[in-house]
């Protein structure tokens, strides 16, 4: 018994000398602090949506700004050189009218030496029958410009078809509100080239008529003069006595 309690009083006394030479222990204590990382959490997660936010932002605009581009964007294709060249023709054809045309001034001058409203006892038959000759050449060169002007109108309709499948065709493909409103108005601009076509028509029919009407009436007026020419000519017959033998 003495022999093992000196045995463990020199264990003991080991123990406490490799005690006083072993380096000094640093304790590290890691703290965690739940209100102080929640509140970390709400402010990166509010960040978050805030840089979601100016995300989201920033593709409207870009949306926005990509409309706008395609409501400016043009109409790739225009019909203005083929109606002006349609309106060019036409005036033309207007503009070509024989002897009397579509001037006020033009027709009134005419109209004073060619169809005068009554013919005096002095103009000469030679005039009559001038007079007579030149209505009737303004009556057919009439219906002869009316002819040409509706050719020329009927030649306009595969070219009228063409630019109406054109601008339907654009219209339908338009992206933007400026395209669709550009091919709005050049349909528009159409339907105006086709009426103003229309009204050239009318204008020369109406012209024609107008010369065959003058035509017969101052036809009328003159048959009246050459009847009362041949009622009146000379004077009447006096009886006188004739001596047949002597």
């Amino acid at each position: 018994m003495k022999w093992s309690r000196a045995l463990i009083g020199v264990i003991c006394a080991t123990a406490l000398c490799v005690g006083d030479f072993a380096p000094p222990a640093r304790a590290q204590w890691i703290v965690f602090d739940p209100t102080n990382y929640s509140q970390n959490v709400l402010t990166a997660a509010r960040e978050l949506q805030q840089v979601n936010n100016e995300i989201a932002s920033l593709q409207n605009e870009a949306r926005m700004l990509i409309n706008q581009a395609r409501n400016l964007a043009s109409l790739p294709y225009s019909s203005l050189a083929e109606l002006e060249q349609t309106i060019n023709q036409t005036q033309q054809l207007l503009a070509q009218a024989q002897n009397i045309g579509y001037d006020v001034s033009t027709i009134n001058q005419a109209f004073a030496q060619t169809y005068p409203q009554a013919y005096s006892s002095a103009t000469s038959s030679q005039q009559l029958l001038a007079d007579a000759h030149t209505r009737w050449e303004n009556a057919l060169a009439g219906y002869q410009d009316a002819m040409r002007v509706q050719a020329g109108v009927v030649q306009n309709l595969n070219a009228t078809s063409t630019q109406v499948d054109a601008l339907v065709s654009s219209s339908q493909a338009a992206t933007g509100a400026l395209q669709a409103a550009q091919s709005g108005n050049q349909l528009l601009a159409l339907q105006t080239t086709q009426l103003s076509q229309l009204t050239a028509v009318m204008a020369s029919m109406a012209r024609a008529e107008s010369l065959q009407a003058a035509m017969h009436i101052e036809s009328k007026e003159q048959a009246q003069q050459q009847l009362s020419r041949f009622l009146n000519y000379g004077p009447s017959y006096q009886p006188q006595t004739v001596h047949m033998f002597p």
